[in-house]
């Protein structure tokens, strides 16, 4: 089986999207599949890092101008990440597949959509779109949204009718190592205690918000001797500030760059700060409970289902950083409320979701 991905990072989209494109990836390659990833360079790209991770991957040029020619008030909001208008990246993604013949051509990008998806339907027998937003139509067989709380009518009138739709984190593409460390993970939280914080904000954060989540961490009533570890990406601009910071404040604090172990790092911690990315069911997985930030509009949706479940308690960053400082003194006083996160945590995602959309990939195949 041959799969295309077309998928980018950026330091305006994050590493999200790559990271689990990735995962369905290797998935799928262990199952036999030959996968190679179509990426457009923007200004904090992954494409290096794909290809240590034994895939090929195809750069395209970004646009020198700031609004894509083509782009028109009909386009995604989201338009703007592209890095180019849709339609040249559809040509453009067409000489990147080449000649050879593709099984699947799976695309994960909220600037792209039915438009972009018709114009490359003849380079692949089959079309897999990976979403989050329900926000426009799709023209695809097979259609992931890992999201909690979505339902199939969000996309009854987006996608066709033949489209096998899998929703919600039963399908969250993990990596193998977050299922590997689930028990022992779980197992330790029966004595929660307040001993460990992990703060990750996602691999960009470009709003500094470990920066300021920080600051409120000074006066916060955290026991003493309370370890912070702050995790962030190597494209984060905002990561110097944050070891300087880190070096000045009272408080004991390590700073981890590019990790490898971050289901072990969730499996020691008592309570994660985090961002409403793809890492909210890494850290369900690991049975974490978490503190959401919120930094963006199409984070509410995640933030709101897991706060709903009881997995975690949300914050606006900037807007209600005052929260933040609340709820930590609620968990520090409160052990029995971080065993119930955890459970509810636990109950979300098992880590177990990139084998089952592999198999369903391979079924339609």
């Amino acid at each position: 089986m041959k799969v295309l991905v077309r998928v980018d990072a950026s330091v305006r989209i994050g590493i999200g999207h790559v990271m689990r494109c990735l995962t369905l990836a290797e998935a799928l390659r262990e199952r036999g599949a030959e996968c190679r990833f179509i990426c457009r360079e923007h200004e904090g790209h992954l494409l290096e890092q794909i290809r240590q991770r034994g895939f090929d991957a195809y750069g395209l040029p970004v646009c020198s101008e700031e609004r894509p020619p083509a782009c028109h008030e009909d386009d995604s909001n989201h338009s703007t990440w592209l890095g180019s208008d849709w339609v040249t990246d559809a040509a453009q993604t067409k000489v990147g597949a080449g000649e050879t013949a593709i099984d699947w051509l799976i695309v994960d990008h909220y600037a792209l959509d039915a438009r972009w998806e018709r114009l490359l339907r003849p380079v692949s027998r089959r079309l897999m779109v990976i979403d989050d937003l329900a926000d426009r139509q799709h023209d695809c067989d097979l259609l992931l949204d890992q999201n909690l709380g979505r339902t199939a009518p969000d996309y009854k009138s987006l996608v066709p009718e033949h489209c096998q739709i899998l929703l919600g984190p039963r399908y969250a593409l993990l990596r193998p190592e977050f299922a590997a460390f689930r028990e022992r993970s779980l197992a330790r939280r029966g004595q929660s205690k307040l001993q460990h914080v992990l703060i990750s904000m996602g691999g960009v954060d470009m709003a500094n918000a470990t920066g300021k989540i920080l600051k409120v961490l000074v006066d916060a009533p955290l026991p003493k001797n309370c370890l912070i570890t702050v995790v962030m990406g190597p494209h984060a601009p905002w990561l110097e500030q944050i070891r300087h910071i880190a070096a000045t404040l009272p408080l004991p604090i390590e700073i981890k760059c590019n990790v490898a172990n971050m289901a072990q790092l969730m499996a020691e911690s008592d309570l994660a700060i985090g961002a409403a990315g793809s890492t909210s069911w890494e850290r369900c997985s690991q049975g974490l409970p978490s503190i959401i930030g919120v930094v963006a509009d199409n984070q509410i949706f995640i933030a709101d289902a897991l706060q709903a479940a009881g997995a975690s308690k949300t914050f606006i960053v900037d807007d209600e950083m005052f929260a933040l400082r609340a709820v930590i003194a609620e968990l520090a006083n409160d052990p029995q409320e971080l065993l119930r996160m955890s459970r509810c945590a636990a109950n979300i995602s098992d880590g177990g979701g990139a084998i089952r959309v592999a198999t369903a990939v391979d079924a339609l195949n």
